[in-house]
């Protein structure tokens, strides 16, 4: 079994990796922690496999994280999950030994397929013996390194998630289906079905909003950055 230490300090979101990760065959999580500091002590009492690392943590940035791992001699892998798409972040991440970075919002699917690339990796340099050439150094690599899909759910489309995603993103407070809807140019139906894979998948939360008379409102809120 791939003993795997999640490290997010957003709760639900931190628990919907919990059960992710628990639902991949192979894979069994070690521990779940909330910040840079509970994850640099839990790895000295406790080594795992892989690390999947948010990079906003509330003491230290994520990268951090890794660079204490490494100074540490703590041999484990790490997967990043995070919204940051800044290209020069990704080189960071590469730079101290990152080996997958996995862009949130993200589903099941994605997160499971790059689980199972990681064990194919695994499985291929755990092997006693040595290579038999640069083709099969390469394969190991490339395990890592599987093939782009989307994963959405049908009739969803990353570009106007990342669009709800952005609208949420100015709204600290919240918006409503039909605010979203407004905003993007969408139907309220469609806005919704966006906004209820966000909360399937952990990355928003519903914020119920009480006016004077009537039912509350539901506005959806990210659960984290």
């Amino acid at each position: 079994m791939i003993s795997v230490l999640v490290v997010e300090d957003e709760e639900i979101t931190a628990e919907a990796n919990r059960v992710y990760v628990e639902r991949v065959p192979g894979f069994q999580v070690a521990g779940v922690v909330r910040s840079g500091g509970e994850a640099l002590r839990f790895l000295r009492r406790q080594p795992v496999d892989l690390i999947l690392l948010d990079l906003y943590l509330p003491d230290m940035h994520g990268l951090e994280v890794c660079r204490a791992v490494r100074g540490a001699g703590i041999l484990c892998d790490v997967m990043v999950i995070t919204s940051a798409r800044d290209l020069s972040v990704v080189r960071s991440a590469v730079s101290v030994g990152v080996a997958q970075y996995l862009l949130k919002p993200f589903t099941f699917a994605a997160l499971a397929e790059k689980l199972r690339q990681y064990a194919r990796f695994r499985s291929s340099v755990d092997a006693s013996g040595t290579a038999s050439g640069q083709g099969e150094v390469d394969d190991a690599l490339a395990a890592l390194r599987g093939p782009v899909r989307s994963h959405l759910p049908k009739g969803l489309t990353q570009p106007t998630l990342e669009a709800v995603v952005a609208e949420l993103r100015k709204a600290a407070e919240g918006l409503s289906a039909q605010t979203v809807a407004t905003s993007l140019g969408v139907s309220r139906v469609t806005a919704r079905r966006y906004l209820e894979h966000l909360i399937a998948t952990g990355i928003a939360r519903r914020v119920p909003q009480y006016g004077s008379v009537g039912r509350p409102e539901l506005l959806y809120r990210l659960s984290s950055g």
